[in-house]
């Protein structure tokens, strides 16, 4: 089949999340002014550039008590920090727990039964059980075509890797089996590996 998003696919849901998987999933940690701590899942989430490390991720909705948009843009555009947490498998549970619709100032931490771990660059807490946090100072925040869409770009400034998760000197993800997002309310887990050698190896 073909169908022009404008016009409508005419299925019982949306399949375009389901196109574009699999997703990591950023765990997103702020703190606002205040000293509120606050944790969201955000499927729309990416690594974009090596060198200096830089990721972004993307909100798609909006709260009423934060206007055009959720906690965790509002709190970055006042702070202009975040942390990226890794959800492992293991974290499944206290990750979608992290994702529901709490008033502002709440605290998913508290919510989803989470300990908490300073970060060391930026003044945010981090998922103390997570197998990976990247510290992030935010360089944009771009409105996207449509109704509270922006796009968050920030520069990794720190890294926190789980000691137990360095193998032979690499990161290895078969040890925590990270979280991904498939279409729907579907998610999978990454537990096998393979290697490719590109032909110019």
């Amino acid at each position: 089949m073909f169908y022009r998003p404008e016009d409508g696919h005419g299925l019982p849901h949306n399949p375009f999340n389901a196109i574009v998987t699999p997703r990591p999933i950023g765990w997103i940690s702020t703190r606002d002014k205040d000293g509120c701590d606050n944790l969201a899942p955000y499927s729309f989430f990416n690594a974009t550039a090596y060198v200096p490390p830089q990721v972004m991720f993307a909100s798609t909705g909006s709260k009423e008590d934060r206007g055009e948009t959720k906690d965790s843009v509002a709190v970055i555009r006042e702070t202009g920090v975040f942390c990226v947490n890794i959800v492992s498998a293991s974290l499944q549970d206290a990750m979608n727990i992290s994702s529901g619709t709490y008033a502002a100032g709440s605290d998913e931490f508290v919510q989803a039964g989470l300990d908490k771990a300073e970060c060391d660059t930026i003044n945010v807490a981090r998922v103390a059980a997570a197998p990976a946090a990247l510290e992030c100072k935010m360089t944009q925040i771009i409105k996207q075509e449509g109704a509270n869409n922006f796009l968050v770009l920030g520069e990794v400034t720190g890294i926190f890797m789980a000691d137990d998760c360095i193998k032979g000197g690499r990161f290895d993800v078969t040890t925590f089996q990270p979280l991904a997002r498939m279409g729907y309310r579907d998610y999978t887990v990454v537990k096998d590996l393979f290697e490719l050698k590109r032909p110019d190896d």
